[in-house]
């Protein structure tokens, strides 16, 4: 059932058996697998079924580099069905060498191998509607796949990997009926404030062998000044990468430094995914060329990708990296393309969390600067025949569709891209979120946040793209030409990667370097687990989404066992 927390009496104190806070993908997956465990569970969510200006300034923080981070209250929705009701529905798994302790990469490493994932990627598959998990071509497609650059050849990367997309699926519109016909108690415009300090004598067996602390009941308000508690047995924190570190460093902990923050270890290690477009592909010398979307069998679309070889990471000293033909720079009228133009014409109607990446002012080195109106009106018009098929186009395969067409494919006619990369961004302790000045409506401090990249995060790319243009001339389909002096330049002129939060309460066997244990409850608290992107120990090339459910799900065994 779902209820409006306001209509709960005030000062109230439920009791339950586990307390999920955040309805978001971590949070909804693990109601909807523990709805049937014979457990009394209470799901809060902060928001309510639509998006609210009050709630979302709950979000609000500050940021030490605009330039290089995004203000806290973009890129994730503070509603039910949390920012999946935003996402772009990209879905692919880490890769095996992501969970490898590397030694080219400090504090790499998870507490487990991509084994302990395997059993729950293809449940996590299905809940994101992204069809079968299959990301091999030759698995998806056994008929055959379109090859993306026909001819290219290397040791190095591979076009045989696919990401596939989700409708996208929004969680909370698509999973509500389940939640709202079960017992679990779904409470809506219900924040957690933090939580009281622990019970008296109250202790639980930690990852070592010794006792941990439990926290107490969980501290909840809403905006028309509704308080009440909820006391559960155990609680699991799925608030999203920055929000579960917020939470804690504003919660009671040992030595004042917050929950589960004995050494300092919440809020560090913050990492989102380097990314940019750079350079110009040129692959006029290829036989055929496709780099746009093909539909399996389930209508599930599809897309390959240059994606750099494990052996060769090991061998380069380099993170994981992937690559993607793109359009070219849709500020410059030189494209000649009418729906570019239209695209560029249309900014102020486009949402921020897409119009910062397709309207940056080109820098590429030797490129056109950001083109005049006049000149994209006049493409607009050239264009006209295929930009009316475009428009059509969008209009019965995005606008309309229920699976929707997942991102804006242009073919060049002289068969000339640029290059969109996607990097692995190495865990970095310097890089962190931390309580800043000011609260929120609710009294909650607000949060600061203070991205860096690293020297090895430019050494990633760096690398990769050298390979890339170099496999390229061997097998004789083209050339990669760019700036090598432009690279860091690119990898930051869209800062961190839009809402990939990632590491803000990484897990592991030390409680020096981590927050949770491989189960992901907290070291210094029996009571308390984290679920989401906050607890990947590394970043790995791919999107978080589908990583997060499936973790949701391994967590929901454990509970369920442990319950």
């Amino acid at each position: 059932m779902i209820t409006d927390a306001n209509h709960i009496p005030q000062g109230s104190r439920l009791r339950t058996d586990l307390c999920i806070i955040g309805a978001g993908p971590a949070g909804i997956t693990l109601a909807l697998a523990l709805r049937r465990a014979g457990l009394d569970i209470v799901l809060l969510e902060s928001g309510g079924e639509e998006k609210h200006a009050a709630t979302q300034a709950l979000y609000e923080g500050t940021v030490q580099d605009a330039r290089l981070h995004s203000a806290p209250d973009t890129y994730r929705v503070r509603r039910f069905g949390g920012s999946s009701t935003l996402w772009g529905g990209r879905c692919m798994p880490l890769d095996p060498i992501d969970f490898e302790r590397r030694d080219y990469i400090p504090d790499s490493g998870w507490p487990f191998g991509a084994d302990a994932l395997a059993p729950y990627y293809p449940r996590a598959n299905r809940l994101c509607e992204a069809g079968d998990f299959a990301y091999r071509a030759q698995d998806a497609f056994p008929g055959g796949m379109k090859p993306m650059i026909q001819g290219f050849e290397s040791d190095e990367f591979s076009t045989d990997f696919l990401e596939r997309f989700s409708c996208p699926t929004d969680f909370g519109r698509r999973y509500r009926h389940l939640l709202a016909d079960s017992a679990i108690r779904v409470l809506t415009h219900a924040n957690c404030c933090g939580f009281e300090p622990s019970p008296a004598g109250g202790a639980a067996t930690d990852a070592g062998g010794g006792r941990a602390a439990r926290v107490g009941a969980a501290i909840v308000r809403t905006l028309r000044s509704t308080a009440f508690t909820v006391e559960a047995r155990t609680y699991v924190l799925a608030t999203g990468g920055l929000e579960t570190a917020r939470l804690l460093l504003a919660s009671p902990g040992n030595g004042g430094r917050g929950l589960g923050n004995r050494h300092d270890a919440v809020g560090r290690y913050y990492m989102c995914h380097i990314a940019g477009t750079i350079g110009t592909v040129d692959l006029s010398a290829a036989a055929a060329v496709w780099h746009g979307y093909q539909r399996g069998a389930d209508g599930v679309y599809c897309r390959r990708r240059l994606a750099l070889s494990a052996p060769a990471q090991r061998r380069l000293g380099a993170g994981n990296f992937i690559a993607r033909l793109h359009h070219p720079r849709i500020p410059d009228p030189g494209h000649g393309i009418g729906i570019l133009s239209l695209l560029y014409l249309a900014r102020p109607a486009i949402p921020y969390e897409y119009a910062r990446r397709l309207y940056e002012e080109d820098g590429a080195g030797g490129g056109a600067a950001r083109g005049n109106r006049l000149a994209h009106l006049a493409n607009v018009v050239r264009d006209m025949p295929g930009t009316a098929a475009f428009l059509w186009h969008w209009l019965r395969r995005r606008t309309l569709a229920e699976r929707k067409f997942p991102s804006i494919v242009v073919s060049p006619r002289n068969r000339r891209y640029t290059l969109d990369f996607h990097a692995e961004q190495a865990p970095g302790r310097d890089s962190r979120v931390t309580l800043g000045g000011g609260l929120d409506a609710l009294g909650m401090p607000k949060l600061h946040v203070d991205w860096r990249y690293q020297p090895r995060d430019v050494h990633t790319v760096a690398t990769a793209l050298a390979r890339l243009d170099a496999a390229l001339r061997h097998s004789g389909v083209g050339r990669f030409d760019y700036d090598p002096e432009r690279i860091e330049a690119e990898m930051t002129r869209y800062g961190a990667y839009g809402g990939h939060h990632i590491g803000t309460a990484r897990m592991g066997d030390d409680p020096r370097t981590s927050v949770v244990d491989a189960d992901c409850r907290l070291h210094e608290a029996g009571n308390l687990f984290l679920a989401g992107s906050a607890v990947f120990p590394t970043s790995g090339q791919a999107n978080p989404t589908l990583t997060i459910v499936a973790l949701a799900l391994r967590l929901a065994d454990h509970l369920r066992s442990r319950m």
